[in-house]
């Protein structure tokens, strides 16, 4: 593997934890990941709260846009070193192919935008799954990437998710 690795984050409607965690990737791995997001289902927007909390992050808000992940099984889509669900329905969905056999992990997340009680509770559901993103991809960029091998990387990336607790 390189030093820059692709990483795809992959929810049913892809308008808010995978494009947090695509943002989140991106922005603090300084360029030792590419974050992608798509969705089995995408609604075809990005929600508002998730693009409040991007802008945080001084990614570029022009590149987000909820997409079928379809677009990253062709052939012509950048190659995939990591795929991570981060919804219990996308996990069992029939994904397509993945070039390139990427590692894999499910990181499951309750939609935030699903919460009811008001904006402000959706508002802190929203800030909780970027909370915990953030923690498991700090883990992640501690991994010795290059010293593991397959399987290794595998187990690893999934026991990420294990290590934390998620509380709303």
């Amino acid at each position: 593997m390189s030093d820059s690795h692709n990483i795809l984050f992959l929810c049913t409607g892809n308008s808010a934890r995978s494009i947090l965690a695509e943002a989140l990737a991106t922005t603090l791995s300084h360029g030792r990941f590419v974050g992608f997001s798509a969705g089995a289902k995408p609604v075809g927007k990005v929600h508002p709260i998730a693009i409040e909390l991007i802008k945080s992050m001084s990614y570029p808000l022009q590149v987000l846009r909820s997409k079928s992940w379809d677009e990253f099984g062709r052939q012509s889509a950048p190659k995939m070193d990591f795929i991570i669900t981060l919804c219990d329905s996308a996990v069992g969905e029939d994904c397509p192919y993945w070039p390139g056999h990427p590692s894999t992990a499910h990181w499951g997340f309750p939609d935030p935008a699903a919460v009811e009680g008001g904006n402000e509770a959706m508002v802190h559901a929203f800030k909780q799954v970027e909370i915990g993103l953030r923690n498991r991809i700090e883990l992640l960029l501690d991994l010795p990437i290059a010293k593991l091998d397959r399987l290794e990387l595998r187990e690893r990336l999934q026991s990420i998710h294990h290590r934390i607790k998620f509380s709303q």
